[in-house]
């Protein structure tokens, strides 16, 4: 019996196993069983342990793993359009994808870890079981279930209430726009306003309401991370990287970064020199 490759779902047991894989673009999740793991996430480092649980939306926001030699654990590599292809009937994703942008790592209870290992183990047995004849469906449902119980698990730690479609429709479409590049030409709160054919004010304040930030915070947030991502491009002049960013002027570009991160673009690079 033939049978279809999938790969919307991929184990691991060590972040050296991915290094051979396409993962940009993917998401990734970790549950570290033992030992520890460091890694850099939108140029914030983190360090994970025994009972800790790191789900990273965007993999090309991720940066600098490194694994203790004692470590062991799951590592759960997801394509973005099977995650998106599970018709979840929950208002919570775009709360918890925010959030997670913000600080990837959930810190576990004992019940909760053995519920989100004993998820990963299964769903990773049921993998194995190429020919089963509705093997991605299953696999569907079983992914399903286990991101509720880790919304569940994420909203408890934060006593986020829930919120309407209407809002969750809005800042859904609104990451949407920074996700494509529109940062790149436009970092007004006005356009974005716009284009979802609300107030700025409004806009500012269901992000507020959802995440504990402003509009504004993500506009500058998506920014900074190419900013530095391009900054890392050694070959890429302050000037090159002002211009495809589409600043007016490197001065205005050097302000901006300055005011933002409390270094000049210079000194950062500087800074990514020394530490290299």
């Amino acid at each position: 019996m033939e049978y279809t490759e999938f790969d919307g779902i991929i184990f691991a047991d060590t972040w050296q196993e991915f290094n051979t894989l396409q993962y940009t673009g993917r998401v990734i999740h970790i549950l570290c069983n033992r030992g520890n793991m460091g890694f850099t996430f939108q140029d914030t480092h983190y360090n994970i342990a025994s009972g800790d649980y790191a789900i990273l939306p965007n993999a090309t926001l991720a940066s600098d793993f490194l694994e203790s030699d004692d470590f062991q654990g799951t590592l759960m590599n997801l394509s973005d359009a099977f995650v998106t292809s599970i018709a979840i009937r929950s208002n919570y994703s775009i709360i918890g994808h925010l959030s997670l942008l913000q600080t990837p790592v959930i810190k576990l209870s004992s019940d909760d870890f053995l519920i989100c290992m004993e998820a990963m183990q299964y769903i990773r047995k049921r993998l194995e079981n190429k020919y089963h004849l509705f093997r991605e469906e299953l696999l569907e449902h079983l992914l399903a279930a286990h991101i509720l119980d880790l919304h569940d698990i994420h909203a408890r730690s934060r006593k986020v209430l829930q919120v309407s479609e209407q809002v969750t429709s809005l800042l859904q479409k609104f990451i949407e726009l920074l996700y494509s590049g529109e940062y790149i030409q436009n970092r007004n709160l006005d356009f974005y306003a716009s284009r979802l054919s609300i107030t700025p004010h409004y806009l500012s304040e269901i992000c507020k309401k959802v995440c504990g930030t402003p509009a504004t915070y993500w506009i500058d947030r998506f920014t900074l991370q190419e900013i530095v991502r391009l900054l890392r491009q050694k070959e890429l002049s302050l000037t090159v990287i002002a211009e495809r960013l589409n600043f007016s002027s490197l001065s205005y570009f050097s302000r901006y970064v300055q005011k933002r991160i409390g270094v000049s673009p210079s000194k950062y690079r500087s800074n990514i020199e020394k530490e290299n």
